[in-house]
């Protein structure tokens, strides 16, 4: 087998290899880029914790919306920047945009779900609802 022609398809290998291999989240074209959204969820005892990223972010950019089980947080931001002189002009722009969906557990408080913003992370906590302790055993007398 020639060497050099296994090389050159390498690179085509690894693209299919990282399309296919990611359940289709990989998008040639924005890798590098660090568009938000990643998550990791945790579950605790009283509580579920919705860590997701959003660098460069405002806490004034993101919306959550909570419809029936669905939470749903998204973004949509756009900033433009214009310099003129003597003899040139400049304009840049900027457009980003994400959002995510979660579907909440039954067992959660939808009334008392609260977010804070802190270092480009946005947690989202979600408390459960306090459960009624039943006894283990009940003794039902005869009449």
């Amino acid at each position: 087998m020639n060497r050099n022609l296994a090389r050159t398809d390498r690179p085509f290998l690894d693209f299919a290899k990282r399309f296919f291999d990611n359940d289709f989240n990989y998008i040639p074209f924005l890798e590098g880029r660090n568009n938000g959204g990643l998550s990791n969820i945790l579950e605790k005892e009283n509580e579920y914790l919705i860590e997701l990223s959003a660098p460069g972010l405002k806490k004034e950019d993101i919306k959550i919306e909570l419809d029936n089980d669905i939470l749903r947080i998204f973004s949509n931001t756009e900033d433009s920047k214009e310099d003129k002189g003597e003899d040139y002009y400049r304009r840049e722009f900027y457009k980003t945009s994400f959002e995510r969906s979660f579907t909440i557990p039954k067992i959660a408080d939808k009334n008392s779900i609260s977010a804070t913003m802190e270092n480009g992370i946005l947690i989202v906590e979600i408390p459960k609802l306090k459960e009624e302790k039943k006894p283990d055993n009940i003794i039902i007398k005869v009449k």
